[in-house]
């Protein structure tokens, strides 16, 4: 192992960065038995074990050498555990076939002081699991948070795992279920989270939600500690959602956007409102914006478009200009929703591209666009 020690202005404060050149797993371990903050692990093409593990050291990079050939992180409990590691950059990695989580990134139990400034770019994680609370992507206590141009494919219980996480981004990224993987839902924001972003991802067959806004968590793991939400400010756009029993659950949400998706052949409905945490101070499922979307669903498997469960404020979503066709019966398109709709489009063929997916009537084109 090579080590080399670089003064740099940027991205870091003045001081020394230590770059490791990793080849193995015997390179890497030891360069993580001496870990200092302002470090670069540059990891060479190649299979290594999982059941990396690193705390307490931030600005810390975790970068794959060739973009085209990522080191592969194979099997063990999970391939990385990053606690209390702020500023904190991991890119063109590969991992597969973990028992519990593929990565793995939290504030150390302590739940007033998240970790900050998380940067995911880049990373394949597949095989996770295959059944039970098994995630692909777990962070907890995170703020700051951005996951971009990544792609799952198998796991157990969520694609990516956000409980009290805030101010996130993910974006571009490709989530693929697979068979012989329970994968409960795909990203889903629970626990106090807010003030996240999904736009521009591609999720097929992601799982029996393969988007939910909420969730249901144990109080002591709320983060802030108190607060009385599952999730709250949660943007999802301009996404394709093909598959899954439904496309998107908004469970004990407290406030969401859901705008410019295209959603493509849901199983039993196109979207649930649901509220499965009902503590004392827990608004119900309220305040949703459900507009500018394009719904393409069969009549034979769809008979109810919206899943309405107790204790919910389903009368306080909003839905406008969407586009609801019913490729088997054009005639009935229009849905039975909890509130009214303006403005919608009813029986009207999008004329998606089987490949792109993308829409090729023009008024599908103009609800795809950015709006006011």
């Amino acid at each position: 192992m090579r080590i080399l020690c670089l003064l740099l202005l940027l991205p870091f404060p003045l001081g020394a960065i230590t770059i490791h050149d990793i080849r193995s797993d015997e390179d890497l371990a030891r360069a993580l038995a001496r870990l200092k903050p302002h470090s670069i692990l540059k990891i060479r093409p190649g299979s290594y074990r999982g059941g990396w593990s690193v705390r307490g050291v931030d600005h810390l990079t975790v970068e794959g050498t060739d973009p085209d050939n990522p080191p592969h992180f194979r099997g063990g409990s999970q391939a990385w555990h990053f606690s209390r590691c702020s500023h904190l950059t991991l890119r063109h990695l590969r991992t597969s076939g973990h028992q519990h989580n593929g990565i793995n990134i939290d504030d150390g139990g302590e739940l007033e002081n998240p970790a900050r400034h998380i940067r995911l770019e880049h990373l394949t994680v597949t095989d996770v699991g295959p059944r039970g609370n098994t995630d692909a992507i777990k962070c907890s206590g995170i703020d700051d948070l951005q996951i971009k141009n990544c792609t799952i494919a198998g796991w157990g219980g969520q694609a990516i795992d956000f409980v009290g996480c805030h101010n996130a981004l993910i974006a571009h990224c490709t989530i693929t279920g697979k068979d012989g993987y329970s994968q409960t839902t795909g990203p889903q924001f629970k626990g106090g989270s807010s003030d996240i972003v999904i736009e521009d991802c591609m999720l097929v067959d992601a799982g029996m939600r393969p988007i939910q806004a909420g969730g249901s968590t144990g109080m002591p793991y709320f983060r802030p500690p108190g607060a009385k939400y599952e999730a709250r400010d949660i943007t999802i756009r301009r996404n394709t959602i093909i598959g899954g029993m439904c496309a998107v659950a908004f469970t004990g949400v407290d406030g969401a956007e859901f705008s410019r998706n295209t959603i493509i052949r849901p199983d039993k409905w196109v979207l649930r409102i649901l509220q499965e945490t009902t503590a004392p101070g827990f608004p119900p499922c309220r305040n949703v914006e459900f507009h500018h979307n394009i719904i393409v669903f069969q009549r034979a498997k769809v008979r109810g478009v919206a899943n309405i469960g107790s204790n919910t404020a389903a009368g306080t979503f909003r839905f406008r200009h969407n586009l609801w066709f019913a490729s088997d019966n054009p005639e009935r398109s229009r849905p039975s929703l909890p509130a009214p709709e303006s403005d919608g489009f009813y029986g009207i063929d999008p004329k998606l591209d089987p490949a792109t997916h993308r829409p090729g009537s023009p008024k599908a084109r103009a609800l795809l666009k950015e709006v006011p």
